[in-house]
């Protein structure tokens, strides 16, 4: 298969750059950016390779001569006059007997060629527009495509600002059939997205291939400064589907939008104010951001397939306003129960798709080579934990939308929210902390090496003890977590002037601390957090753990866990932190404001001061400002 790479703008965009150089010839890293192409190329043993050329066209023949020393052989085509993206390529269709790859000269990329290729030749294509969504797609030309990949229409920039559009993007690489060259017109100018793409859709087999690989224009100083960052910090290399990615998997209603039940209109969807800033948080690392959601408004028959589709148009637009993108979709249209007289038959039926099943997690880990186990399912309900755990991910919790409050199943992690879970994935806040445990654990040589991890309430002690758990896994490191919320007095037996310790069980507590040191299992009814949870049954054996780690309140409160512990951890959080974390936690637990101020002023009386003391016997103080 022969390549054609267009090389012949003038790159009036980087005008302050591109007075010496041609745009292709710009430097990310090493190499000007037409050398990344041939080096791709290479890579996928393309190495027929055309190069059309204009402006400044000595810089690039001179750099690249025959292409002997990068292994290819490359031969030049010189415009007589810029042509734009197509008028070269007619001039040359006497050599492109087969099917050849076309790549704009200003693009960066990095993606593996072979699965396009693989693409381009199972569905019979005759022209195969790579596309992928991005974060300016108000000012690009943009895509839409049916379930099987086929294009079925084309909006060229400027869109029309009342309709809302799929964020699906022609990224400037193709696959074509000399077919093609029969609706071009020699020597004139022209744009394949503007002039020749609209026309031609109908009438050849044309097809999207939808990717998240690393494409990108870098046709401005700004994204220019942008991918040779990306290159530097490796970002480029590991965004091929060579390479295994990772996804942080999204519900959608309750955790990126509002929820109200069975949104069927667009007017319905209403984003937090949250969401935009998260999902672009996401595109700035190195995770997929991926929705999976259940939409039985097809099966109710409430909304068609269109208007879904219209429903997600929307969600991509308002994200796409904010320099935000989803890298993709996946939606469950059925519903398994039947015999309702308004239903769409259709889709009434037990699939592999609805979660909690884990099929829409399997089409999109072959989709895009997503290495489950590296990825997190963020969502509001029991199935959306449900679902994350059947497909290998890392789960979190969020208090919005639904909030977990009715399930027997906990996810791995609890937050208030997308943004604190984005964060707390993202930037990974006790990195450095672990490093130091881990050292001292290392260190001791003792097993099991035993963690006391108290904290007031809300100091996020949970979270960070389910995050050393699987700190220590990675490591291969066995660990176990007793949370000590599980000897909580129940609330209706409470003193009402009790203080912390009244709240909890705390002689049963020691003796069954005492009790699991001889290895007697304990076996008790477990907490549960919010009044609609059922209280599940928990079990705690000593057995070949490496780490065991006392999670609570009370953790440096009791004797026999003191008196065990190789190492005592206090998480303390400034004050505004903790009170705000206290309001939504009852806020949660569906609590007044007025009894949650009340409240808080007793706990800063009757627990805040007692726990604060016992600071002094830790080992390490770890200050919470943000999570």
């Amino acid at each position: 298969m022969k390549a054609v790479i267009l090389a012949g703008g003038k790159g009036t965009r980087l005008a302050e750059y591109t007075r010496e150089i041609p745009k292709p010839m710009l430097k990310v890293g090493p190499w000007p950016i037409l050398e990344h192409q041939v080096r791709l190329l290479k890579q996928y043993n393309i190495t027929d390779i055309i190069i059309l050329v204009n402006y400044l066209k000595e810089s690039i023949i001179d750099h690249f001569g025959k292409g002997e020393k990068l292994g290819v052989k490359i031969s030049y085509f010189e415009e007589p006059s810029p042509l734009g993206t197509v008028g070269g390529i007619k001039e040359i269709e006497n050599i492109l007997t087969e099917d050849f790859i076309v790549v704009y000269g200003d693009v960066m990329v990095n993606m593996d060629l072979n699965r396009l290729i693989t693409f381009h030749k199972e569905k019979k294509s005759q022209c195969t527009l790579v596309l992928h969504p991005n974060d300016h797609p108000l000012d690009s030309d943009l895509v839409n495509i049916d379930t099987s990949g086929r294009i079925t229409a084309f909006y060229p920039k400027p869109h029309d600002p009342g309709e809302y559009f799929k964020n699906l993007v022609n990224a400037g690489l193709y696959i074509f059939s000399p077919l093609i060259l029969s609706f071009i017109k020699k020597g004139i100018k022209a744009d394949f997205g503007r002039d020749i793409f609209p026309d031609i859709f109908s009438q050849l087999r044309m097809y999207g291939y939808n990717t998240s690989e690393y494409l990108k224009d870098m046709g401005t100083p700004d994204r220019w400064d942008e991918v040779s960052n990306d290159f530097t910090s490796g970002k480029t290399g590991r965004k091929s589907f060579g390479n295994n990615q990772k996804a942080i998997f999204l519900d959608r209603d309750g955790v990126l939008n509002i929820e109200q039940s069975f949104i069927h209109k667009p007017e319905d969807l209403k984003l937090y104010d949250f969401t935009a800033r998260s999902v672009k948080k996401i595109n700035a690392s190195d995770f997929l951001s991926i929705v999976i959601t259940n939409q039985s408004v097809i099966a109710r028959n409430l909304c068609t397939i269109e208007e879904l589709e219209t429903i997600h148009n929307k969600l991509e637009t308002e994200l796409g306003q904010s320099r935000a993108k989803l890298d993709a979709i996946y939606y469950c249209p059925h519903h398994p129960d039947s015999g309702f007289p308004e239903e769409n038959p259709e889709f009434k039926t037990d699939c592999e798709c609805r979660k909690p099943k884990p099929g829409l997690f399997l089409k999109a880990a072959g989709d895009y080579n997503i290495d489950l186990s590296q990825s997190f399912m963020i969502g509001d309900s029991e199935r959306d934990i449900l679902a994350g755990k059947n497909a290998g991910c890392t789960t979190i919790g969020v208090m919005s939308g639904y909030g977990i409050k009715k399930t027997s199943i906990l996810p791995d992690y609890f937050f208030k929210n997308l943004e604190e879970a984005v964060d707390f994935i993202i930037d990974e806040p006790y990195a450095n902390e672990f490093k130091f445990i881990f050292n001292k654990f290392s260190r001791s040589g003792k097993k099991p090496f035993v963690i006391a991890l108290a904290g007031n309430a809300k100091a996020g002690k949970s979270n960070f003890a389910r995050w050393m758990q699987k700190q220590f896994s990675r490591s291969g490191y066995n660990s176990l977590i007793m949370e000590l919320d599980h000897w909580i007095v129940p609330e209706e037996t409470r003193k009402e002037s009790g203080n912390v310790y009244d709240r909890f069980q705390v002689n049963l507590l020691e003796e069954d601390i005492k009790n699991f040191f001889k290895g007697k299992g304990i076996h008790r009814a477990g907490y549960a957090h919010h009044p609609e949870r059922e209280s599940n049954m928990v079990n705690y054996q000593l057995g070949k753990q490496d780490v065991i780690i006392f999670e609570g309140i009370v953790a440096l409160s009791i004797h026999s866990i003191k008196n065990n512990a190789d190492m005592k951890i206090f998480l303390e959080p400034g004050e505004k932190v903790r009170k705000q974390r206290f309001v939504d936690y009852y806020l949660w637990r569906e609590k007044e404001l007025p009894d949650i101020e009340r409240l808080f002023e007793k706990r800063k009386a009757d627990e805040y001061q007692l726990i604060e003391k016992e600071s002094k016997l830790a080992d390490f103080i770890i200050n919470v400002n943000s999570l």
